[in-house]
């Protein structure tokens, strides 16, 4: 409970926090940031297609994440980095105005109305929307069929949150027609995507874990919050929108444990790691809106009690000079080098630049909105935050009453810890180049890994700069925002699907279908990977290139299932096997040989369910055992 009671008579303490001494090289932090904003941004450009010079073939509109082929291939649009690239590009286009970008803005319009109706191995458009859950694809608009974690549920909300913020500018531009007519019915896909699976569960931030992620839920929270503004302004209907007051009971009610946000709950399985995650960080950046009234307010933005007492949390595991060495010697409200979490082991475990860069994004956010709001509360939760900016601070509301004070104290200190993170950044810069990978190595002298410049890597850095020079992102959901419930319900709604033909989408269409659940029982080695093939279009017609990857999440040594599914056209007869791919370039391995099969009889439609094009339910369930022979690795 806060005191109530203004500390402004503590005006005349001082501050306690100093700006960042750490090395910058040979430039000061102000000069790097106005120099690296425009590298970083033309290396996002450099990442789309079909003009970006780092990736030739890739089509218009299509965000590239990397121009590294090989350890790691990034060569992919994914659906979740597309859509943050594209709001930073389309909040540097209305802030900024570079109107030069806003074909980046059309093209992609056009190139996601497009792949919302390519089928992928998540499913399709029409009739469930299912498709719409697929992390990637290839540079030139097809389905990227390898396994993968799927379905990612994040992705739909953040594209739905860009193209929405693009919509409300050309509403105020007065070119409401544009908005209604060609971008809201690719929002509209997506809303009704999140509205369908919201209490799903599904891959997280970072692709490895299948759950409920703290990052999704806060982004699908906000996308339809924003829809329903948007919606009522342009006066349409947005049935979705209304899961917007559960999704916020999920996020208030299943992610705090007292301490911080645990990052993923509702496992499918166990994944042996304590909580602390990135994604509970660049959650409250990716939904900041600095017209919400209250740092109270349960979206959780930045300046949330919990969400300050997670980003200590979080901030200080990093701190541990055994885990990343590179942190040596940091002292408090001192900026350090940031990775995905502690038991990270890809590429070895590393910082990231958009992590690292996101945590000074967290701290710009938060003085704006104590700013705006002309005051901050601290709280028992949010304390040991604070204390670590001013250590004089107490529980109490700290009013913006004078140029001194507690206030002001904090909210400088806050500046310069902001600052301090981006001065790491910038030590790890190559000096010649500019040039941001995704990693870079946890001990000194921090070189530059995994993949090679990473437009996510890039659009965090201009993000960060454009709220370190005030430019903060329009408005949104405060005038559509629920009221928290009182208690939380399961609930979805139906979803309606459309090719977005204005946008320009092909005009595909469905008839009945049954959904497919394809199990199998096959012990595999890691790097070994399982797929269903057959003679529907559906399962690659016999190619093993266009066969369906089924997953393993649910995996154990005593059911070693793998497991997927797949809409195929009602009432008839389907032949199958399953194939296995082998690691290091070994032959795939064929069931029982290649031509023979197993078979599912799918019941046909109702009259009604014709007439409606649906009949998705009930599910058709295969439980098989894989039957032949068995692969080793490769060990390549």
């Amino acid at each position: 409970m806060l005191s109530g009671i203004s500390l402004c008579l503590l005006a005349g303490a001082a501050v306690l926090v100093e700006a960042s001494t750490i090395d910058i090289r040979d430039q000061g932090l102000e000069a790097f940031i106005q120099a690296e904003r425009k590298i970083a941004l033309q290396g996002v450009l450099n990442n789309i297609g079909p003009n970006g010079s780092a990736v030739p073939g890739a089509h218009a509109g299509y965000v590239v994440a990397s121009p590294s082929k090989d350890n790691p291939n990034y060569f992919y649009t994914w659906t979740r980095d597309s859509a943050l690239t594209l709001k930073m590009l389309i909040d540097e286009f209305i802030l900024g105005g570079d109107k030069s970008l806003e074909v980046y803005i059309t093209d992609y319009v056009h190139g996601q109305a497009v792949l919302q109706t390519v089928t992928n191995p998540s499913g399709s458009l029409l009739p469930s929307g299912t498709g719409l859950g697929e992390p990637k694809y290839n540079v030139d608009g097809t389905r990227f069929n390898g396994a993968w974690g799927r379905p990612q549920r994040d992705g739909p909300a953040l594209r739905a949150i860009a193209l929405i913020t693009y919509a409300n500018w050309l509403v105020e531009q007065g070119q409401a027609a544009k908005a209604k007519d060609v971008v809201w019915p690719v929002i509209s896909n997506d809303l009704s995507y999140v509205g369908q699976y919201w209490n799903t569960t599904g891959f997280d931030l970072w692709e490895e874990v299948d759950g409920s992620s703290f990052f999704t839920t806060q982004n699908q929270y906000k996308s339809l919050v924003d829809g329903a503004a948007l919606a009522a302004s342009l006066g349409v209907p947005c049935a979705a929108c209304g899961q917007a007051a559960q999704v916020l009971c999920l996020l208030d009610q299943a992610y705090w444990n007292g301490a911080f946000f645990t990052a993923n709950v509702n496992l499918k399985s166990p994944n042996g790691r304590v909580g602390v995650d990135a994604n509970t960080v660049l959650g409250p950046i990716s939904v900041f809106d600095p017209a919400v009234a209250s740092c109270a307010d349960p979206s959780v933005q930045p300046c949330h009690s919990r969400a300050l007492a997670n980003f200590k949390v979080f901030v200080d595991t990093f701190r541990n000079a055994s885990l990343y060495p590179i942190n040596a010697g940091a002292g408090p409200a001192r900026g350090v080098a940031l990775g995905r979490y502690p038991e990270d082991v890809y590429f070895g475990g590393n910082p990231w630049y958009l992590i690292t860069l996101g945590a000074a994004e967290f701290l710009y956010d938060a003085a704006e909105q104590w700013a705006r709001q002309g005051r901050l509360a601290v709280d028992e939760t949010s304390l040991p935050f604070f204390r670590e900016l001013y250590p004089a601070a107490a529980v109490g509301v700290h009013e913006r009453c004078r140029k001194s004070g507690p206030f002001r104290a904090i909210s400088d200190a806050a500046r310069a810890y902001a600052d301090s993170f981006v001065a790491v950044a910038q030590r790890y810069t190559p000096a010649s180049t500019g040039a941001l990978s995704e990693q870079f190595l946890r001990r000194e002298p921090g070189t530059p890994l995994s993949a090679r410049d990473l437009t996510w890597s890039y659009a965090a850095f201009v993000s960060m700069a454009q709220r370190r020079a005030g430019l903060f992102p329009p408005a949104g959901w405060t005038s559509a925002a629920p009221r928290l419930p009182s208690s939380c319900a399961a609930s979805s709604a139906k979803g309606v699907y459309a090719p977005a033909a204005a946008a320009g989408a092909p005009n595909v269409t469905v008839g009945c279908v049954r959904n497919v659940l394809f199990a199998v029982n096959a012990s595999t080695y890691y790097g070994e990977n399982v797929y269903v093939v057959g003679n529907a279009s559906a399962l690659g017609a016999w190619r093993v290139a266009d066969a369906q990857p089924l997953v393993a999440s649910n995996y154990t040594a005593q059911r070693p299932l793998w497991f997927g599914q797949v809409a195929l056209e009602a009432g008839q007869t389907v032949a199958y096997s399953y194939v296995r791919e082998e690691n290091c370039g070994q032959p795939w391995l064929w069931e029982q040989g290649a031509g023979a099969n197993r078979t599912v009889v799918l019941p046909a439609c109702s009259k009604e369910e014709e007439e409606n094009g649906t009949g998705e339910e009930p599910f058709v369930v295969t439980n098989d055992a894989w039957v032949g022979p068995v692969g080793s690795s490769g060990n390549c």
